[in-house]
């Protein structure tokens, strides 16, 4: 008894070992949840994939959220399509739809369903519909595979609503190989009402033959037109609210291509003595003969079970670079759903063999010492966090997809803007591509050619060009006015656009430093700090200005004219790359903090306000970090993760776009944000869990542990930096190169001195002129 009292007072002395550690997650994939934001507009969908996979092979519902092509609250499923996007503001994809009915056949068919015969998880997705069919579906990179079950019956049919992609389509093929195959192609794109087309080919096999097949006249209930422009550019899309992305295209633009054959196919089987039919079907971005070749290739075989197994050990091991300990389970939903969403684009393009469409419209081959090709950026999002994500966890995807913009940039003479496939939209504004690619090689996905990128990135920032419409303004004024004439692919908000073009300069500069070009690393740092001819010290905002250097009149900070997506209060401080400069420029640190404890008084942008719902806000909850003020980050951005996001389908506020928004909860959960486009600088928050190891690119771990890591803890007391005292409000210099351990210790109350100092705020870059 002595000996046990003894013990029990050894183990509650004060300054005692921290008791033993929470486990680490083993088995990532399974916490995840596919669920989580197909509803509230957030636009992803459920269904089958692998990381940056080519077939995303999901159901489809009938009030089909854009992109995502699935809405929770919906009950009937209008087919399951082999393309989505996750989560952007326009139509797009979701082409290729198969629907499993029963009796005659109705190519306008829709199917009831329940969330009760519902599941999925990565990789992996089943339903059993009201009409007593069971559907399975796993995915590879490049092919799909299926599993239907059907009652009993003489009539058990797969429709091909070849004309139900998203956004249209101008053409479809459909074709009997024999009695087992079938291949066509659709030709789609129009992707935010704009001009670019793409075509995908499938040929799909079946475990049995079927018994009949036709073709039938497109219906109208699937058959969207592809669209025209109708409204002015910048206009909103007054059928969806405001705060989904595109505009509508330019006269510059050319139109849709011309309308062709639309046909949708059927296929009948006969399921009186076994009910179930197995299907494989490969996609390809170049021909049909390819999409044969890839789904031979990725699945030579018809064991489902197999396929779904190794679909989720690969999301396994993509999830498994960022393993966590402790924290609730909902909260690790939450992360490892966010993380997963993350990884979804960009896409891969090319085929097993290596072939690919180019910009150019014509077929090319990998480049040799790549692996792949890939598509599908958008843009104006993903610069933010979710390309500095995609590097630190897959570095070499992310080397090949800056490859992929470097070849885009070689056929097309310009970098990816908002690309879908191989066309490129031209919608929302900036040039983000320069962004990108620094990210990625400030990261560590340093395999591609940055050399060759950034004399592209230097060239497309110098002369005029269609990525960069108003630059001879930005040359000639230091800002683009407000009555300007720009003249090509969707410019519009010159307030908000100058912003976006500062910060392209400015990751330029970065990519240029880091590949020891001083000269252009210091011109485009200068040029970068244009926003100061759009800041009126009067108001102390960022204001629109004409060509004669007037300020607009009736200047409203709430007021969406001028910006893009956004007022004053939500761009003023989209100042990344030299946030002290712009503290300076509004009277000192304490102006600043006046100004952000109003700008994040609410986050869902009431009264103009922040919206963390939206890419031009997601850097603002850091902010306080830079003027001495780190508590207040670490309370706003818990604050954000309660109030925004849920272990539930509406979990997620606002568009997912390509995974921005979830890959910016994956930060924050770490207590890190990449908030300085094209450098590897992290403002430090805090950590939701109380350990996370993050294997990095270069093999070494960066490892976080956080004592006393709760919900309502978010306050750093103190931290270390392997082993010494860290009193500052970034991250090591070495934390994404080389690793170590970065050890706090949390609690209730904030700490108003750590990190405090002048000295202790994130670095800015205020250029050699200023």
């Amino acid at each position: 008894m002595l000996a046990g009292l003894l013990a029990a007072c050894v183990g509650a002395a004060p300054g005692s070992a921290r008791t033993s550690e929470a486990a680490l997650v083993t088995a990532p994939a399974s916490l995840v949840d596919p669920f989580i934001g197909t509803s509230n507009w957030a636009n992803d969908f459920p269904g089958a994939d692998l990381p940056f996979g080519m077939v995303q092979w999901s159901p489809d519902t009938p009030s089909r959220p854009h992109g995502g092509g699935y809405e929770y609250r919906d009950s009937a499923i209008t087919g399951f399509s082999l393309t989505h996007l996750s989560g952007p503001g326009c139509d797009g994809a979701g082409d290729i739809p198969v629907l499993p009915t029963i009796g005659a056949v109705d190519t306008s068919a829709t199917e009831g369903f329940s969330h009760t015969h519902e599941s999925a998880s990565p990789g992996s997705y089943a339903v059993t519909l009201d009409n007593g069919v069971t559907t399975e579906l796993t995915a590879t990179p490049r092919s799909g595979m299926a599993r239907f079950t059907f009652p009993s019956t003489t009539a058990a049919n797969l429709l091909f609503k070849l004309s139900g992609s998203q956004a249209g389509d101008s053409r479809t093929a459909f074709t009997a190989v024999s009695d087992t195959e079938v291949s066509g192609q659709v030709t789609s794109g129009g992707f935010c009402k704009a001009s670019n087309t793409y075509t995908v080919y499938f040929d799909m096999v079946f475990d049995r033959p079927f018994t009949s097949l036709g073709t039938d006249a497109a219906t109208a209930a699937h058959r969207p037109a592809m669209p025209a422009p109708s409204t002015p550019p910048g206009a909103p899309d007054a059928a969806n609210p405001p705060r989904l992305h595109g505009t509508e295209p330019t006269p510059s633009q050319s139109a849709p291509a011309a309308r062709g054959a639309l046909n949708d196919g059927h296929v009948t089987f006969d399921t009186t003595r076994s009910h179930v039919v197995q299907a494989k079907v490969g996609l390809s971005y170049v021909s049909v003969a390819n999409a044969a070749v890839n789904r031979a290739t990725e699945n030579p075989g018809w064991n489902l079970t197999s396929v779904r197994n190794a679909a989720l050990h690969a999301w396994d091991s993509a999830l498994g670079r960022v393993r966590i300990a402790g924290g609730t389970p909902a909260r690790r939903t939450v992360f490892y759903t966010a993380l997963y969403h993350s990884l979804l684009h960009p896409n891969l393009i090319s085929d097993s063999n290596r072939q690919y469409p180019g910009f150019d419209g014509t077929t090319h081959t990998v480049d040799r010492g790549h692996r792949a090709a890939y598509a599908n950026y958008s843009g104006w999002d993903i610069y933010r966090s979710q390309a500095q994500l995609e590097a630190l966890v897959d570095p070499q995807a992310a080397s090949d997809t800056a490859q992929s913009m470097l070849d885009d940039y070689d056929q097309t003479g310009q970098f990816p803007k908002w690309s879908e496939n191989n066309g490129e939209s031209h919608i929302m504004v900036g040039d983000p591509a320069d962004a990108i690619l620094a990210d990625y090689y400030a990261f560590g996905a340093t395999h591609f050619d940055s050399a060759a990128a950034l004399a592209g990135m230097i060239e497309e920032g110098t002369d005029a060009n269609s990525n960069r419409p108003g630059l001879n303004y930005l040359r000639q004024l230091g800002y683009l006015p407000s009555d300007g004439t720009y003249g090509c692919c969707n410019f519009y908000g010159p307030a908000a656009t100058t912003l976006e073009y500062d910060t392209a300069d400015f990751a330029i500069s970065a990519l240029a430093g880091a590949l020891g070009d001083t000269t252009h690393q210091a011109s485009f740092a200068d040029r970068a700090q244009d926003w100061r001819n759009l800041f009126n010290p009067a108001s102390g905002f960022i204001q629109p200005r004409d060509t004669s250097g007037s300020w607009t009149r009736g200047f409203d900070p709430t007021s969406g004219k001028n910006f893009v997506e956004g007022d004053s209060w939500k761009y003023t401080p989209m100042v990344p790359f030299n946030l002290h400069g712009l503290a300076t420029a509004m009277g000192g640190n304490a102006a600043m903090a006046a100004f952000l404890d109003t700008d994040l008084s609410s986050f869902t942008g009431a009264g103009g306000h922040t919206d963390l719902g939206n890419e031009p806000s997601l850097d603002v909850p850091w902010e306080y970090d830079y003027i001495g003020r780190p508590y207040q980050t670490q309370q706003t951005v818990r604050r954000i993760q309660d109030q925004i996001w849920t272990d539930s389908p509406s979990g997620l506020a606002g568009n997912d776009d390509l995974g921005e928004m979830s890959s910016w909860y994956v930060w924050s959960a770490l207590g890190m944000y990449p908030e300085t486009p094209g450098t590897a600088d992290l403002a430090l928050g805090s950590p939701l869990f109380t350990r996370a190891l993050v294997t990095l690119p270069s093999g070494h771990t960066l490892t976080i542990k956080a004592d006393g890591a709760a919900d309502n803890a978010p306050y750093v007391q103190k931290a270390r930096w392997n082993g010494i005292p860290w009193n500052n409000a970034y991250a090591p210099a070495e934390a994404i190169s080389s690793g170590g351990t970065l050890d706090y210790t949390l609690g209730t109350n904030a700490n108003t001195a750590w990190a405090a100092s002048p000295t202790s705020a994130p670095r800015s870059y205020p250029g050699a002129g200023h």
